[in-house]
């Protein structure tokens, strides 16, 4: 006899339902997510094994991030279930939303439980043991990074918006004398946010502008003056605003000015963490060995992944990130036009992407394979080849977690032969 615990997890509660391999359910009820439902849960587990001695105890749940994650780790780590060999999963939601809509057209929270339950009693599922503790305490640093790097990008851009309203011509005559400032760089944000009207900007002598916006960057600056010349050219060319409205620009500026440099410096201070915490996870070192992977990208993939053993070969770990395409299939007809799967996690698929875009740029092979992706098509070249290179580069990151060792370039083992 085998044991399926379904669990409905919600902020608040944890419908459960207990269903045996003859999908009879000797209990269900609803109780409080927390440290007495979950003891309650586990209670009747082991009061149901007295008597039935399960050769298979499983609790599952879907994946629904924050509030599943206590309940998680709750029964993953009890020692008496652990005695037991019980299994805890994890799923994600949309299989088994589809599972219950082929019976089930109405909805509520006992129902999502007995079919969690008995979608878990089929066996269907593809088992996937709990990450440890060390990659847990990683992913929420590594997700609130991407988090911040999200909002400061969101905030950029509305400080962009906001530069357009007060001088509309500024972003143009930057490119017109094709200098590589951003509009949100420190020296342009203290210029746009500084108490200098556009006017005194303006008539401000191009050698001391120039003087001053060296002075602002530190010295950075390889060509002030052509910069100088930019801004006193897009101010003379842009629209005025009424005086109110400009003043309340100025404030929005502001503010976003300051924003944009906190978050700046809180994705500084989690990078600090992040480096720190790695250092007691050896398989770290293994992606950092990959030329173009950094620190950040290498504790973004670990983070997501957990144990390379939760997954059975690579291209579960591409599946489980959404790098994986439809087929489309009729007959001995197999079409070429398929989608990329829209679900997986994103925070790893964004780690994979982004170090499949910095690794092309550092070796040579996958240099040769973007391109050619690259090469293929007519439209939305980048976006299909980068995928594509990051699919591929799964293939790496898998060999090397799984073998525990560091990436040796292909050139390197011919001259080593």
């Amino acid at each position: 006899m085998k044991c399926f615990v379904g669990l409905d997890v919600s902020s608040t509660k944890l419908d459960v339902c207990i269903m045996l391999s003859d999908t009879t359910t000797p209990f269900t009820a609803s109780l409080s997510n927390d440290l007495t439902g979950a003891s309650e849960i586990k209670k009747h587990i082991l009061e149901l094994n007295e008597t039935y001695s399960f050769e298979r105890i499983v609790i599952g749940m879907e994946a629904t991030s924050l509030y599943s994650f206590h309940p998680a780790m709750f029964f993953n780590e009890d020692s008496q279930l652990k005695a037991l060999n019980v299994e805890v999963m994890v799923e994600q939601p949309n299989k088994i939303k589809k599972y219950r809509e082929t019976f089930e057209e109405s909805k509520n929270d006992t129902i999502d439980a007995f079919y969690i339950a008995d979608y878990f009693r089929i066996e269907r599922f593809s088992p996937a043991f709990l990450k440890e503790e060390k990659y847990l305490a990683l992913q929420h640093l590594t997700r609130t990074r991407l988090q911040l790097i999200e909002q400061l990008t969101r905030t950029k851009q509305h400080f962009i918006e906001n530069i357009y309203y007060k001088c509309n011509t500024l972003s143009t005559e930057i490119k017109n004398e094709n200098l590589t400032t951003s509009l949100w760089s420190s020296t342009m944000i203290s210029l746009m946010t500084k108490d200098y009207t556009l006017d005194e900007l303006a008539t401000v002598p191009l050698k001391d502008l120039a003087d001053f916006i060296q002075k602002l960057g530190r010295g950075r600056f390889k060509a002030p003056d052509k910069l100088a010349k930019a801004i006193q050219a897009a101010i003379r060319g842009s629209y005025r605003l009424p005086k109110l409205q400009q003043d309340s620009v100025n404030v929005i500026l502001g503010l976003l000015a300051r924003e944009i440099r906190n978050l700046e410096q809180m994705i500084k201070d989690i990078d600090k963490a992040i480096e720190d915490m790695v250092e007691v996870i050896p398989e770290y070192q293994c992606l950092t060995s990959i030329p173009g992977v950094g620190k950040v990208y290498a504790a973004g993939i670990i983070a997501e992944i957990g144990q390379i053993e939760r997954f059975k070969d690579h291209p579960q770990v591409a599946k489980y990130a959404g790098l994986n395409w439809k087929q489309n299939q009729s007959g001995n007809a197999n079409s070429q036009n398929t989608d990329l799967v829209k679900r997986g996690n994103r925070y790893l698929r964004y780690y994979l992407v982004e170090a499949a875009n910095s690794v092309r740029r550092h070796d040579s092979e996958y240099q040769a394979f973007y391109k050619k992706k690259y090469q293929e098509v007519p439209k939305h070249q980048h976006k299909r080849a980068i995928v594509l290179t990051a699919r591929r580069f799964v293939r790496l990151v898998d060999a090397l977690l799984r073998n525990r060792q560091l990436y040796t370039p292909p050139r390197r083992l011919m001259e080593d032969k």
